[in-house]
């Protein structure tokens, strides 16, 4: 749960074995993340799994255990195989119900003689509340901390945007970055390291680059203290040019 600090956490959990067999590329993850940023909630655990729902209800369970919410993309479609709410509701110990507001819709859409396939899309928990679908077919669910989303990007992101105002934020993590050119991430670990353990707060990372042009490292930088992350980047940068690093460019965020 969120730290003595007020950080709230956050987990995803990533469903279907389309994702695992690699015919599908997720890109939801990602979506998410940055969504969940602005909101200043950190994204600190994702988990993919398979269709198999003991292996949901038992992912589901530790992560809702250990984070301020979760949200789970995938399997709650029409097919056999779409097994999210079924998982859900055996996670939480509850019964699943046609949501008589999911078959209203849904009858407007397709007519009052809805096929079992399209049934199953109406099912919910009991005591879950709905999460608005505003791209097309019938809408996610909430129950406690976990928040239920489509696997379709675009109709994720979609419910995303009901899932942002339920959510209590943080303080938005800032970032900044140093670019190191013609350096080896074997230059700058010590340093980089040194920075790292003088502000345990914030986080510092090395990501390389290498490409026609040359080679080096983006060092990213992310706090949440404005100051503490201006004054580290300074502190970096002096450690860096006392290592002999030379083509160092701080990189302005607004570009």
């Amino acid at each position: 749960m969120a730290d003595v600090d007020d950080r709230v956490t956050a987990a995803v959990l990533i469903i279907g074995d389309e994702i695992l067999s690699g015919r599908t590329q997720d890109t939801n993850l990602r979506d998410i993340a940055r969504y969940l940023g602005v909101l200043g909630v950190d994204l600190a655990e994702a988990r993919t799994v398979p269709d198999v729902q003991d292996e949901i209800v038992e992912a589901l369970n530790a992560l809702r255990s250990r984070y301020d919410y979760v949200i789970t993309t995938g399997g709650i479609g029409p097919t056999h195989d779409d097994i999210t709410a079924d998982a859900v509701a055996a996670a939480f110990g509850l019964e699943l119900y046609e949501h008589p507001e999911i078959l209203a819709l849904m009858e407007a859409r397709w007519g009052v003689e809805l096929n079992a396939a399209r049934r199953r899309m109406t099912r919910v928990p009991v005591g879950a509340d709905l999460v608005k679908n505003p791209v097309q077919g019938p809408p996610g669910f909430t129950i406690g901390n976990v928040f239920v989303l489509a696997g379709v990007p675009a109709i994720m992101r979609g419910m995303l945007e009901d899932v942002g105002p339920r959510l209590r934020g943080g303080r938005p993590t800032i970032a900044r970055t140093v670019r190191v050119e013609q350096s080896g991430e074997g230059t700058i670990a010590a340093p980089l390291e040194a920075v790292a353990k003088a502000h345990p707060q914030m986080s510092l990372g090395s990501y390389p680059f290498f490409g026609p042009d040359g080679f080096g490292s983006n060092l990213v930088l992310r706090g949440r203290d404005a100051e503490e992350v201006a004054a580290t980047v300074a502190e970096l940068i002096a450690a860096l040019r006392e290592a002999g690093v030379t083509h160092i460019v701080e990189i302005d965020p607004a570009a």
